[in-house]
Order: C-alpha cells, then sequence, then structure tokens
C-alpha cells in the first residue's frame, strides 16, 4: 500500500501576502482552483495552489495568531519539503524578501532550512545528498 500527503489545509490571514512566500519557494505551482463559501457561519476566501498531485489549500480570514513555536502547546510544529536544490528555494525566497528563520544542522547528507511563512507556520525545506534510508534518517 503507498500513502503520500496529497494537500496541507491552512488557514491564513490574507491569501496574497501568503501566496507569495508559497510562489517564491515553489515558481512551478500554480492556482488550481478557488472560491468563497461559509465555514461555521464565517464568509472566506480559499485556494488551492499546487501541481497535479499535491498543493496547499489557503483558507483565509484567520483568527489570532499561530502556536509559539517555542512553546509546548499542542499544533503544528512544522512541515518539511523535500528539494534537489535548496541553495535555489533560499535565493528566491530571499529575492521575495523572507528571511530565513534557522538553518538545520550540519551534516554531510543533507542540508536543511527553515522559514517562519507570513501566518506564522514553520516550513522546513531540505535536500537530501543520499538515497540510503539508514544516512538520510538518521535521525
Amino acid at each position: 500500500m503507498v500513502l503520500n500527503i496529497e494537500h496541507l489545509n491552512l488557514v491564513v490571514r490574507d491569501i496574497p501576502t501568503t501566496l507569495a512566500f508559497y510562489q517564491a519557494a515553489f515558481p512551478h505551482w500554480s492556482i488550481r482552483g478557488g472560491d468563497e463559501g461559509e465555514w461555521h457561519g464565517k464568509h472566506r476566501n480559499w485556494i488551492h495552489f499546487g501541481d497535479d498531485y499535491q498543493y496547499l489549500s489557503f483558507s483565509d480570514h484567520g483568527e489570532g495568531e499561530n502556536r509559539d513555536l517555542s512553546g509546548h502547546q499542542t499544533g503544528l510544529s512544522h512541515f518539511a519539503f523535500v528539494t534537489d536544490h535548496i541553495d535555489g528555494i533560499i535565493d528566491r525566497l530571499a529575492r521575495a524578501g523572507f528571511a530565513t528563520d534557522k538553518k538545520g544542522d550540519d551534516d554531510k547528507y543533507r542540508e536543511n532550512v527553515y522559514y517562519i511563512d507570513p501566518d506564522g507556520y514553520e516550513v522546513e525545506f531540505v535536500q537530501y545528498f543520499s538515497d540510503l534510508p539508514s544516512e538520510r534518517n538518521r535521525y
């Protein structure tokens, strides 16, 4: 049995602001669709941003702040994307005005970097330098 993550559904404050971050990271993705509707009595807009096989769903009109990433509250800690060219992602995000939050530990089998997106989600990008699970998954 094969299982893959198809999409993440993120509640955000403002779709265009959020989209600017993800478009810089994923220039080959596009808006697949969107609409507006009501969610538990509140109007919202939503879009799907991705390719033919995976995407991010953004719903706007989020309220409040995301969880404190330095704390221990229940909730999403971070999510990660694998790339074969991490320097390209770092460069595109920098040109779009997004600073790295932190680098991952030095490791000969991978390089990773973390960002905080406009809505406070921590997003990791990782490039592996080995195809061997025993080297990639040492932590």
